[in-house]
């Protein structure tokens, strides 16, 4: 165990606890480890919504040059920001436990949700837009770009009723506020709650290393979500959200995709056993997409 584990992260405070809690796992195992910060351009980048960017993998393709020319060993991610399709060269290794998948709404006072009155919510992310408007569509939704503490200060300086996180991001950093409203109703985004680990295909020392930290259960999963997404990269552009749970060896996967203003979507869920879930993910986005090309050709038939 000579070798010191080098181990890339974003700069931003959850972050640094992402890759913190690796390097402690990893140190209890035995092995020497080192952290390496760095800049992504999604954190450089603030005055444009992320979308309009059109940079696949943009808060973790700093990491993936640093892993390929060698200057760290891993890269710890939060999975939700991974592209489906990693960079040629590098894998994944291990996918830690699953913390609480639920985003939440912080908000400045609660009263507005039950007003048919105007309303303005925040969040940089267009799935948890369509889902809120598909809820609430008198709201208007703002763009909010930013680390989690950056977000959480820009909704005390604007005039918002609230905005969105992501629970376990907020937890991790003891910044969940205690009036925070749990969004039971929205459907996370693929792989929500979970960290990867990712590495250089040919380094087995690392490898190996991180695979005792992987947990199998949320590796599933997240693979299902993920294949989910993947397939329907592939048939449309629209905000998706996915979940798969596993309980009592069976997998409860539910999924959704949405236009783009919220006043559309097409829904799945399903129920099977933990071991026929194989393609699950790719087999219900395939269901998703035939109901959307039957909406468009009824629409057509008009």
């Amino acid at each position: 165990m000579s070798k010191i584990i080098r181990i890339g992260t974003r700069d931003s405070e959850l972050a640094l606890w992402q890759a913190t809690t690796v390097q402690q796992k990893l140190e209890a195992q035995g092995y020497d480890t080192i952290l390496v910060p760095t800049k992504s351009m999604g954190d450089q980048v603030l005055d444009k919504p992320l979308y309009e960017l059109g940079v696949t993998g943009i808060f973790t393709k700093t990491l993936d040059i640093a892993l390929l020319k060698g200057d760290i060993d891993i890269a710890v991610h939060s999975m939700k920001d991974v592209p489906t399709q990693l960079p040629k060269g590098i894998v994944q290794v291990a996918v830690l436990e699953r913390a609480i998948t639920h985003d939440i709404l912080v908000h400045k006072g609660s009263d507005f949700l039950n007003s048919d009155g105007p309303a303005t919510i925040a969040t940089g992310s267009l799935r948890r837009k369509a889902q809120w408007l598909n809820k609430y569509p008198k709201h208007k939704v703002v763009d909010l770009r930013g680390n989690v503490n950056t977000r959480l200060l820009k909704l005390i300086e604007n005039d918002w009723q609230g905005a969105i996180f992501a629970q376990a991001g907020l937890e991790r950093i003891k910044l969940l506020p205690k009036d925070a409203i749990q969004l039971d109703w929205m459907i996370p985004a693929p792989a929500q709650g979970a960290m990867l680990v990712v590495a250089k295909e040919e380094d087995d020392f690392t490898k190996e290393a991180l695979a005792k930290l992987n947990h199998s259960e949320t590796e599933i999963a997240t693979t299902i979500e993920r294949e989910f997404l993947r397939t329907l990269e592939g048939g449309c552009t629209a905000p998706i959200g996915a979940l798969a749970q596993i309980k009592d060896q069976t997998v409860y996967f539910k999924g959704v995709v949405f236009s783009l203003d919220g006043t559309k979507k097409i829904d799945i869920k399903k129920e099977i056993k933990l071991s026929k879930a194989k393609d699950l993910g790719k087999t219900c986005a395939n269901e998703v997409l035939q109901k959307r090309r039957r909406q468009i050709d009824a629409r057509d038939q008009k």
